[in-house]
């Protein structure tokens, strides 16, 4: 994969610091300004070279800084990109983070032209007042841009910290053993992470086998309910996942304790593979409570609660994610 790496991507955007508003820079470099102003007190013309240099400086650095804040766009991962765009808008954040840095090169390009009108003579309280004025019209131009930036901040902040490593993405309906399964064959206890398309968490688990790292994913809100039902930014969000899960794992609930017909769950699986377009293990849980599991006509049986048949469900999953880095390693 070419660019940033999964790993390590949200806490880049977890990194990146509250964007100041165009207000707040302003005042904040117009009272730096005044201090080194009233440092050179004897001399005006210098006084107002370096009331116009210390303000545009501030305001430049501090633009600049908030756009080298945020990661390239086009070296995000597949996965996080599209995410991105679901939250924000690549293009509408492009053009911001375009805009903001405009701002800042602009503000220096002022300030040279009224410290040069100085040096030539001109009058040092009009030329700084003018400075001051078309600096301060230059980030007060770009406030909105500003302000989608922060806004960009605090949703990207959300996003899950999720590996490069082989996934499984774990679907099915509410209730039918995913979260079970996902903590009995993870090493340890799966983190719960917000997720920025449902109230309800993600769950991520990483297990090692012959010292390769997987890792395995539950979504719920997203892919336990049928896809008709779904607003847009869901429908985007399933797609997203294109790019992160290499299999699936499509669990049933024969004995339909999780409170949905075995006939609704079929229907969803079948959406599923539909959707994802990826290879699908489908496999009915809960044998503990029915002994009725032909009807699921699944690909294997388990009891994620008693742990009986889950050995061989995550064998079969590996070698499926094998299989998969094998056919898309062959010429």
């Amino acid at each position: 994969m070419q660019g940033i790496r999964y790993m390590g991507v949200a806490l880049i955007f977890e990194k990146i610091p509250t964007v100041p508003t165009a207000d707040e820079l302003v005042d904040k470099a117009f009272r730096r300004a005044s201090r080194a102003g009233r440092a050179k007190p004897r001399d005006r013309r210098e006084a107002a070279e370096s009331m116009i240099m210390t303000a545009s400086n501030i305001l430049s650095d501090n633009l600049i800084y908030v756009v080298k804040q945020f990661p390239n766009l086009d070296d995000l991962p597949p996965f996080y990109r599209d995410l991105t765009d679901i939250l924000v808008g690549v293009d509408r954040l492009k053009m911001s983070l375009a805009s903001v840095h405009w701002a800042g090169a602009k503000v220096k390009e002022i300030s040279k032209g009224h410290i040069g009108k100085l040096r030539k003579g001109g009058n040092p309280s009009v030329i700084r007042r003018g400075a001051f004025g078309r600096i301060a019209s230059i980030v007060l131009e770009v406030d909105s841009d500003l302000a989608l930036l922060n806004k960009a901040r605090d949703a990207l902040r959300s996003l899950p910290d999720v590996s490069e490593a082989p996934t499984i993405v774990v679907s099915g309906y509410t209730n039918v053993g995913k979260s079970s399964f996902v903590a009995t064959i993870s090493t340890a206890k799966p983190e719960i992470a917000e997720y920025p398309f449902t109230t309800k968490g993600i769950s991520i688990g990483h297990f090692m086998h012959e010292r390769h790292k997987y890792q395995v994913i539950d979504l719920p809100g997203l892919l336990d309910r049928p896809l008709s039902e779904r607003n847009k930014i869901e429908l985007q969000a399933i797609s997203a996942l294109r790019h992160l899960g290499d299999v699936v794992l499509f669990m049933l609930d024969p004995s339909e304790t999780c409170g949905y017909s075995l006939a609704s769950q079929k229907h969803l699986l079948d959406e599923i593979k539909s959707e994802l377009k990826i290879p699908v293990l489908v496999v009915a849980n809960k044998c503990d409570l029915t002994s009725d599991m032909k009807k699921a006509e699944a690909d294997a049986l388990m009891s994620a609660k008693t742990g009986e048949g889950v050995a061989e469900v995550k064998a079969r999953l590996i070698e499926m994610l094998k299989e998969r880095q094998r056919s898309s390693t062959r010429p």
